[in-house]
């Protein structure tokens, strides 16, 4: 539906990625609309036009008003009636009032009147007149969703008497959302990022009323999972629970029947916090909401450190800076205590007792914070980390692998995973992403590379040497693995595999129920529950009857079942302060392991132990704590708004003819090929037909996009990636990103991220565009030539991405596969005896070609693509070093332009290969 106003059409509903976004906008328009009638009125073609738009907003609105408590439906009905009686004075302000709260949050600070005598006050609206520490001081604001079909006599006596609760020492406040049907809660919790208890009541009808395009995607997805037409009346309550727990799992629920204990003991109510029988005990129902909430507010490490910070204390320890003393007594460094404040330094201190806790052997508030964490991550254990996720990578690798173990490892990890290899000694098997050459970065890598791999060292006789599978998700460029398939289909050839998820960018990911599906704890937890299930045990029966001697090609064109008995064993390392809130080098390691208590714990003590500083930094620590507080709040609200930002640049990029002359945003076709793409899906946004059905993609492609990752084909400037990420967007703009490649840079949006550094974001682009334009329609001839040439270089002669070589024999424990002893490769690159060195020209060239065997000394890591293109122990091949000589980036780690390429010495190699022998 297009609305018109003011001779102009607004955007239609299939435009918007989300509702909530749909309702923002839709309520800024008719603030617009409702001042311009005051303006014109309504009389006339100006009038009568500007009517029938706020006629159409409010009929677009309707649908969605009924999910949220401000203004409320009745109030919002009250709007409607204005209009109807053409008073338009008393409409304008209240809509105004209502859109500025909405805009400002002020909603959830205070009451805001609509109408009446104080609507010329504009005190009620000024959140931004608030002291943040008054901010602090206030009672958070939250939703409560109660689902029965309740006539409106009915309606007030709920809503009425869940008031008369309320106490002046009460924490929190909420307020009530009624809506009538299952279908009306599922959307309410999808819309409405207020709503943090359900209260399901026997009242409650299956069906909505509500018929909208944007609320039919929503219900397509749950509609294909769960068979609710099947249901009985009395099982709509208890269906509600479960519904709720899996699309919304932080959410409180409780469940009021009027069936006996014995119709729903052993039903599956999800996460249902507890169960009312006959009763109408608002107070009861009152506290156990607050006690709900304060579950999750509680902060406990944060809190300890902020009571020690307040406590007289005498420092005598090893630490100057502790309470600020070697600060406040200096006469020279005195802009530091007043750049960072007094707090942090009161906080600072060495100290383990006093109400605070060791995070080596934590046994007080930081085992509860880290309790807690596990909890909001769906993980059976979490450990915290203050020295980022490299450190925690090399953890789990020390604490699982040991030396010998074969390892399935991601070339194009991260590096602090090859260093983790050595670190450990493990036989290293590296499997290749699928390339990406045009853009000059490399994909994910498939399942059947995986299980090729795999079954390679079966038939060696190799199986029971292989340890790990280790993979990134969602790699830097935003490729999000089909978890559950990788792990279903690789317990099904080794069922004690442990697998090592590198989730540094996708902390987020747990709070949206589109990316918790493809999390590694969240898979973990359905594949323990499946595992138990007749039904599978009877799939696995058959399916194997069926692969009796079946050769490998069919083994690897069978999606695999894993027997029954197959041991969940999972990992993932997390950069908490790379997607969440939390201070720099904030982690997280999250584990769901069956095998953890038996077999794991205790080497995991002893490299949590060897990699973790005795002197953590306390204010990480208490990050972390206060980073799930906020995920497990108000996570579903911050990453619809992060991915609505991602969308929004998408939809302006693709939509705008100045943009899309010299920039594209890539799209799922471009960075996933077609046999990987099952749901056919083409692009998220398409000008004509509006948004993909995300949901769909996400259910059952191999690989997805992640929307909040924005990669922008820049070739077209005829500037390279690093150029335009250096020259134009930071020194010029002030814009940071991370990651370029060849011709791309990549935009992330974050949880922080607004619409005005979107809009921002846009204005540059355009901006740089306009300049292009302007620089050519001025350039002579050669000028012209000269940059159409700069494009060609970038867009269509770019250097193929090599695959990994192979280990040389030397580093090799067999032949027939390909696993590699890359840690004696890399200590004995620690004798330049063994080492030489060769510059990158004809004559290197020339030498491979003709079939002479070099190998790699050290990790060679150009930034970008940041990842190793060669390891210690690796034989150098033509191809990569015609990438090597073709990269024109500054920084290439583990590589000395002034002497060349390091390489072992044939002598080096023949001792090796003895000394394997």
């Amino acid at each position: 539906m297009k609305i018109q106003q003011h001779g102009t059409k607004l955007p239609s509903v299939s435009d918007y990625f989300s509702a909530t976004q749909l309702r923002a906008d839709r309520w800024s328009a008719l603030r617009e609309t409702a001042e311009s009638m005051l303006v014109h009125g309504v009389e006339g073609r100006q009038g009568g036009r500007l009517l029938k738009t706020a006629e159409a907003l409010f009929e677009a609105l309707a649908p969605i008003e009924l999910y949220w408590a401000f203004p409320g439906i009745r109030a919002f009905e009250h709007l409607q009636r204005l209009l109807e009686q053409r008073s338009i004075e008393d409409l304008s302000i209240s809509v105004r009032r209502v859109a500025r709260a909405l805009t400002s949050g002020a909603y959830r600070r205070r009451t805001i009147p609509i109408g009446g005598d104080e609507a010329d006050n504009e005190d009620y609206e000024d959140e931004s007149a608030l002291a943040p520490e008054d901010r602090a001081l206030g009672r958070p604001y939250f939703e409560v969703l109660i689902v029965d079909n309740v006539n409106e006599h009915q309606e007030r006596f709920l809503r009425n008497n869940l008031h008369r609760m309320r106490r002046p020492e009460d924490p929190f406040i909420y307020e009530p959302v009624i809506v009538p049907s299952l279908e009306d809660a599922l959307m309410g919790i999808l819309f409405n990022y207020n709503v943090q208890a359900v209260i399901v009541r026997p009242g409650l009808v299956l069906k909505s009323k509500n018929v909208l395009p944007i609320i039919e995607q929503y219900l397509h997805r749950l509609n294909q999972d769960e068979d609710v037409d099947a249901l009985q009346p009395y099982e709509y309550g208890p269906e509600a629970c479960r519904l709720i727990a899996k699309v919304r799992p932080e959410l409180d629920a409780y469940l009021i029947t009027d069936r006996s204990v014995e119709d729903i003991a052993g039903l599956d109510l999800g996460r249902c916090r507890r169960v009312f029988y006959n009763q109408e005990d608002f107070l009861e129902l009152h506290l156990n909401i607050l006690r709900g909430v304060n579950r999750r507010y509680k902060t406990p490490f944060f809190t300890a450190l902020k009571e020690y910070s307040k406590q007289p204390t005498g420092v005598f320890h090893a630490m100057p800076i502790s309470r600020g003393k070697s600060i406040s007594r200096s006469h020279w460094i005195q802009d530091m205590g007043a750049f960072y404040g007094p707090n942090i330094f009161l906080a600072e201190t060495s100290a383990t007792s006093g109400g605070l806790d060791s995070l080596l052997e934590p046994r007080g508030p930081i085992k509860e914070a880290q309790d807690m964490a596990a909890r909001a991550f769906g993980a059976k254990q979490t450990f915290f980390a203050t020295n980022g996720t490299s450190t925690c990578n090399k953890i789990v690798v020390q604490a699982l692998v040991r030396p010998g173990d074969i390892v399935l490892v991601d070339r194009d990890c991260h590096k602090s995973h090859h260093y983790g290899m050595v670190l450990a000694g493990a036989n290293v098997v590296y499997m290749d992403s699928y390339p990406l050459h045009e853009y000059s970065m490399y994909g994910a890598v498939p399942i059947n590379e995986i299980k090729h791999t795999l079954l390679k060292l079966k038939a060696a006789g190799k199986l029971d040497k292989v340890r790990m599978v280790l993979l990134t998700n969602c790699t830097f460029d935003g490729l999000v693995y089909n978890v559950e398939r990788v792990m279903e289909e690789c317990l099904a050839i080794k069922k004690d595999l442990i697998f090592l998820w590198d989730e540094a960018w996708f902390a987020f990911a747990r709070f949206s129920p589109a990316y918790r599906q493809r999390t590694a704890m969240s898979v973990a937890n359905t594949l323990r529950e499946r595992l138990q299930e007749a039904a599978h045990a009877a799939a696995y029966e058959a399916q194997q009857e069926q692969l009796k001697d079946a050769n490998e090609e069919t083994w690897l064109n069978t999606r695999l079942i894993p027997p029954p008995d197959a041991r969940v064993r999972a990992y993932s390392t997390q950069s908490t302060h790379k997607t969440l809130t939390s201070l720099r080098q904030g982690s997280m390691i999250h584990v769901n392991d069956m095998d953890f208590k038996g077999e794991v714990e205790q080497a995991f003590h002893e490299a949590y132990m060897t990699h973790t500083s005795t002197s953590p930094n306390y204010q990480i620590i208490a990050s972390l704590d206060v980073g799930r507080r906020q995920v497990e709040l108000e996570g579903f609200e911050f990453v619809q708004r992060q991915v609505e930002s991602a969308m929004a640049i998408r939809r302006a990029v693709q939509t705008h003819p100045l943009l899309r002359k010299y920039f594209k945003v890539l799209t799922p076709s471009d960075m996933i090929p077609d046999e990987y793409r099952e749901s056919g899906v083409q692009t998220y946004y398409d000008v004509h037909e509006g948004w993909s059905d995300k949901w769909e993609i996400w259910a059952q492609d191999e690989f997805v996009l992640d929307p909040t990752r924005v990669t922008l084909a820049v070739g077209g400037t005829g500037w390279d990636g690093d150029t335009f990420k250096t020259k134009i967007l930071m020194d010029k703009y002030g814009i940071q990103i991370n990651k370029t490649s060849r011709n791309s840079v990549l935009f992330m949006t974050n949880i922080g991220t607004t619409r005005s550094s979107v809009a921002y974001l846009i204005e540059v682009l355009v901006e740089v565009a306009k300049e292009l334009d302007d620089l050519l329609d001025d350039a002579s001839k050669m000028e012209r030539r000269s940059f159409e040439k700069r494009v060609a270089a970038l867009v269509e002669h770019v250097p193929p991405l090599p695959d990994f070589s192979r280990f040389h024999d030397a580093f090799r424990t067999g032949h027939e596969t390909p696993e590699g002893d890359i840690r004696s490769a890399f200590f004995l690159a620690y004798n330049e005896d063994n080492c030489d060195y060769f510059d990158l020209d004809d004559a290197l060239m020339a030498r491979l070609e003709a079939g002479e065997e070099m190998v790699s000394a050290s990790f060679i890591i150009p930034y970008p693509p940041g990842f190793p293109i060669l390891v210690p122990g690796q034989v150098i091949s033509p191809e990569i070093l015609s990438f090597m000589r073709a990269l024109d980036v500054s920084e290439i780690h583990g590589f000395r332009p002034d002497l060349g390429l390091r390489v072992f010495t044939e002598a080096a190699l023949k001792k090796q290969s003895k000394r394997k022998m």
